[in-house]
């Protein structure tokens, strides 16, 4: 048996945080300059008792209750996420108490944020594709604003909260093919929360340059920028290779969305029309894991997304972390 992506639901916490109230607040953060180089107006914020499990819970009871599937089918959870409600236990296994799911189910969390939903796609490809699982439930969710100071105008700018419930199941022919994967531990310093682990922070990985705010997430974008710029293309060409395609072959690039700066560098280092590499950020943000099945969603309720439609799917980021593959459509709504 192979995998296949089936429904995808998302949740967003209700709060929604406008640039508008955020140029109110702070007067002098130049919003309209921000809005140009993000590309985002508005990010959706987890209330202070709100975390990762219940965004995920959320997503998950909307998959199941909109999509008719019966949590009793679910073989396998898998959770993506960097910000678990607790260093233990798994935040997976308290989701499939929250659920409902038998208890012969597997359960497990992997930290990768933003390739971690095609890292996601693999893992349960490969349970799939081993006889271990039938129906596997993918889900990410981060809550990055509990990491971010509230005057840290580089991030609180950037990144919001999301989660997303993917099903993942059996399928007679393969849709997902020629997964790709990198990493470079050296990029460690560039984007970082230094404390909550088991190192003293006296003993942590030290920020790349100063760190500028008072947020405990660190985040330095230029040499992020650079990374993602000189690994993509050579990633994306690796895909193609593994795939035995061309460009002319892929009908979209679904990138991981992580500012409107970095994807317009890659989409004029590729040659990408705008149309062959959608955006799905204004109104929600960078939300780690979480953008690409926010994309994918967007464009299947917009119809942009028909049965048989080849798409390439790209992550990259913190980690350094990337991975991408070859997504074949054959969903279609019941």
């Amino acid at each position: 048996m192979y995998a296949a992506v089936g429904p995808i639901t998302v949740h967003f916490p209700e709060r929604v945080e406008t640039n508008a109230e955020l140029k109110a607040a702070f007067p002098h953060w130049d919003m309209d300059l921000i809005y140009e180089k993000t590309g985002i107006g508005s990010r959706h914020i987890a209330a202070k008792n709100e975390c990762s499990s219940d965004l995920a819970y959320a997503a998950a009871q909307k998959l199941f209750r909109e999509h008719d599937i019966d949590p009793a089918s679910i073989d396998f959870v898998l959770l993506c996420t960097q910000t678990p409600d607790y260093p233990l236990p798994t935040t997976a296994c308290l989701l499939q108490s929250r659920l409902g799911l038998r208890t012969n189910v597997g359960a497990l969390d992997f930290n990768l944020g933003c390739s971690g939903f095609v890292y996601g796609l693999s893992l349960a490809d490969g349970l799939i594709r081993a006889g271990s699982a039938k129906r596997v439930l993918l889900l990410t969710a981060e809550t990055y604003s509990k990491y971010i100071h509230p005057e840290d105008r580089s991030l609180r700018t950037i990144f919001g909260d999301a989660a997303a419930a993917t099903l993942v199941e059996a399928a007679e022919r393969p849709t997902l093919t020629a997964f790709q994967f990198g990493t470079d531990g050296s990029g460690a310093d560039t984007l970082l929360v230094a404390r909550g682990g088991a190192r003293p922070v006296e003993d942590a990985i030290k920020p790349r340059h100063r760190h500028r705010w008072g947020s405990d997430l660190y985040m330095d974008g230029p040499s992020l920028i650079n990374f993602t710029v000189a690994a993509v293309p050579q990633l994306i060409e690796n895909i193609l290779t593994a795939a035995e395609l061309g460009d002319k072959d892929i009908d979209l690039y679904l990138f991981h969305q992580a500012t409107l700066k970095m994807l317009q560098q890659l989409r004029e280092r590729m040659s990408f029309s705008e149309d062959r590499m959608p955006l799905a950020l204004e109104h929600c943000g960078n939300t780690v894991s979480s953008t690409i099945p926010i994309l994918i969603e967007q464009l299947r309720r917009e119809k942009h997304l028909t049965i048989g439609m080849r798409s390439m799917l790209v992550g990259f980021g913190v980690g350094w972390s990337w991975a991408g593959c070859i997504w074949q459509e054959s969903w279609k709504k019941a």
